[in-house]
């Protein structure tokens, strides 16, 4: 490291993104976090130490070259730094907005060991915004790799897990198709986190680099309805690619739930984030939904349903069954649910729901406590006898976890499938079908965004082994 850049990093802390007043954005859904200012961007680039081991890139699972960018970055030259990003990963504007940075590359920096480490991930946003504001065209050329036979790959989903494979096997000189069932393309990233945290806008404009690539998409198709297994190789697929993601909501099988104004978490975020139901006439699907509504989880699903109603008008209650620090949403969305007046119940769960005239009325919930560590290292929870409460409610969103959708064993009947109902596949991603890959969710259940595009990338080059024959 330079004495330049050492003195220049023991001078300057870590920069912190501007965002929008707390008090503006319950009341609208457009992005909180502001970007940092070309200033800011360059100044924290340069805290970059370069190591020469950079543990941040192992801490990427898709292994983005992270002190190469943040080099072109402290120059000021994010063309430079965007081209090192796009070499592996394709979708830059949407990892540095929702991947866990903290959990990954931040939580290897060096320089977090004593105190802050790098922005990364608002770097990489800057970088990714950067080149759209300069109209900075994907160039192949900078992602050439093996040159491909040309055969013709299925892609089934159009998720993070598929728009990675896809992207790795494109650019790999394959023939890629991908077949999404809904209308609209990106799985979770447009149906399930909403606007104030991912705009569609910069979901579409890194989708569009597929196009690029050549990737031909069809939506409107249903794996296992509409098209199977037998239709692809008919039409001469020479491989499949699985990244369905885990879309069936798992509840919690209390007395109550079926009643009129209980929600899933994937429900309610995808009548507001795709179906528009808040804005009903305007948008045909409509909403019911209450001024009083408790959240059950404590993931990044889980904030997002809570922020999202509070933007519609209600006041929000999450229960959490552990305490807030060992909440796995991320500790930027908690910090926000917090800014915006959400209230939070934790050491509780919910154990039924209430009801009046068949909807709705509150919430009994029990008080839980802490014991020893499991074998997974978090703490056990048990139930405290006889510490039951009511909490008001006339709308109940559950946000505990997804599974992957039935549907898909009519498309694949002959898929193992793990006990835990995930799609089984070795270390090579290969499933139980020959030529039949998969990533994503649908192999792990609900993960991190960056997680599942790390797991179609490797895919992808399993499938390119496949097709090789090696």
């Amino acid at each position: 490291m330079s004495a330049v850049r050492r003195a220049l990093s023991a001078q300057t802390g870590r920069a912190i993104m501007p965002t929008q007043d707390p008090n503006q954005r319950i009341h609208n859904f457009a992005e909180v976090n502001l970007g940092l200012t070309a200033e800011q961007a360059q100044r924290e680039a340069g805290r970059c130490l370069q190591c020469k081991n950079p543990l941040c890139v192992q801490g990427c699972p898709v292994n983005v070259d992270i002190p190469g960018f943040l080099h072109w970055g402290a120059q000021g030259q994010w063309e430079g730094a965007l081209e090192v990003i796009l070499e592996t990963n394709l979708f830059p504007g949407i990892c540095g907005r929702v991947c866990p940075q903290e959990h990954q590359c931040e939580g290897r920096c060096i320089l977090g060991r004593k105190g802050e480490p790098i922005a990364i991930g608002s770097l990489e946003r800057f970088a990714a915004d950067s080149g759209a504001q300069d109209s900075f065209f994907l160039d192949k050329s900078t992602l050439a790799g093996e040159t491909g036979d040309g055969e013709k790959v299925a892609v089934i989903g159009s998720g993070p897990a598929s728009m990675a494979a896809a992207a790795e096997l494109a650019r790999l000189g394959y023939r890629v198709e991908m077949f999404e069932a809904l209308h609209e393309t990106g799985g979770v990233l447009s149906y399930g986190i909403p606007e104030f945290r991912l705009p569609k806008s910069i979901v579409a404009r890194e989708f569009a680099n597929l196009a690029e690539l050549g990737v031909k998409v069809h939506t409107n198709v249903l794996f296992g309805r509409t098209l199977d297994l037998e239709d692809l190789w008919a039409q001469d697929f020479k491989a499949v690619f699985v990244g369905a993601g885990a879309g069936l909501p798992r509840f919690l099988g209390i007395e109550g739930e079926n009643l009129n104004g209980v929600f899933s978490a994937n429900e309610f975020l995808t009548r507001v984030n795709l179906m528009g139901a808040h804005q009903f006439p305007e948008y045909e699907t409509p909403i019911t939904m209450g001024k009083k509504v408790v959240v059950v989880g404590g993931g990044n699903t889980a904030m997002d349903a809570a922020r999202t109603a509070r933007r519609l008008g209600a006041k929000v209650t999450v229960v959490y069954r552990r305490s807030l620090e060992e909440m796995p949403a991320r500790a930027e969305e908690v910090r926000h649910a917090q800014e915006e007046g959400i209230h939070f119940t934790i050491r509780s769960n919910p154990v039924k729901v209430l009801g009046r005239d068949g909807w709705v009325s509150g919430v009994c919930c029990q008080r839980m406590e802490l014991g020893d560590a499991g074998p997974d290292g978090r703490r056990r929870v048990t139930a405290v006898p006889d510490s039951f409460f009511d909490l008001p409610a006339d709308t109940f969103i559950v946000a505990i976890g997804q599974s992957p959708n039935p549907i898909l064993r009519q498309g694949l009947p002959e898929l193992k499938f793990t006990d835990r109902g995930v799609i089984a596949v070795d270390d090579n991603y290969a499933t139980s079908i020959p030529g039949v890959f998969a990533a994503g969710d649908i192999t792990t259940g609900g993960a991190t965004v960056i997680s599942a595009m790390g797991g179609g990338r490797g895919a992808a080059q399993s499938i390119h082994r496949y097709l090789q024959g090696k």
